[in-house]
């Protein structure tokens, strides 16, 4: 049996894309880390974790995985991303009146963050 442990985004900065996935969504390190890798998880130690590792790859410009967040307050919580370094993408694959929104984290990932009211 299989279960999934954790998603992985590749990054250029550890160090910054922890600083804003931990304040994104509150988790913490599982354990310190360092340059190259570490891994987030919520500090209750429950569901899923995010693992960050250092990358040379380039970032794609339509990613074929990505995170997809829900909000409850979806316009409250793009607002507050942005105001921790997240950026806002010129996506060109929105359908007519989207539940989406798409941001770029500070390494430039791709992630949706997606009305839960809806």
């Amino acid at each position: 049996m299989l279960t999934l442990g954790s998603v992985v985004l590749g990054v250029d900065d550890v160090d910054r894309a922890k600083a804003f996935w931990m304040s994104a969504l509150g988790w913490q390190p599982t354990s310190p880390g360092d340059e190259t890798w570490v891994i987030l998880q919520a500090t209750d130690g429950s569901g899923r974790r995010l693992s960050l590792g250092l990358s040379d790859s380039p970032v794609q410009q339509h990613p074929r995985i990505h995170l997809d967040l829900y909000a409850d307050d979806q316009r409250a919580e793009i607002e507050r991303l942005l105001a921790l370094g997240a950026s806002e993408v010129d996506w060109d694959l929105y359908p007519q009146d989207p539940d989406f929104v798409v941001l770029a984290d500070t390494e430039g990932n791709r992630f949706c963050v997606i009305d839960k009211g809806e």
